[in-house]
């Protein structure tokens, strides 16, 4: 069973940044395939940004492109999420997945929810005008 946990959620005002950290242990055969997601009150949990277990594929939906970026440590299951010039509409809860496997490279999966096997519990972040 594999246990994800994140972590760095918070408040900050607009234009601010945070960075969001996703451990996931309990497996230990190779790297997981890692990806964030959130969730706004009110509307559907949307993929924010997915890796390869190499991390040499990152991948992001377009309202995050340019402001936020996806890493991971070298040979480990942990994901950064670092978020830079945050908008209000960037207030959410933000989770952390993982696969067993990674989709094949360039494939839409890498922010599809139903790709990813374990989750995290999630962390809040909340972004004020």
């Amino acid at each position: 069973q594999v246990h994800v946990v994140e972590s760095g959620g918070g408040s900050v005002e607009a234009g601010g940044s945070l960075r969001l950290s996703c451990e996931a242990s309990g497996y230990t055969y190779s790297s997981l395939c890692m990806g964030w997601f959130r969730q706004r009150a009110g509307k559907e949990r949307e993929g924010v940004a997915g890796i390869s277990t190499g991390g040499d594929h990152t991948y992001y939906v377009g309202s995050v492109k340019g402001r936020f970026t996806i890493s991971r440590d070298s040979g480990k299951n942990t994901v950064y999420l670092e978020m830079n010039s945050l908008k209000s509409d960037d207030t959410a809860t933000y989770y952390c997945a993982t696969a067993l496997s990674c989709p094949p490279a360039g494939s839409s999966y890498f922010l599809l929810g139903n790709w990813y096997q374990y989750w995290g519990q999630g962390t809040q972040v909340t972004v004020s005008s």
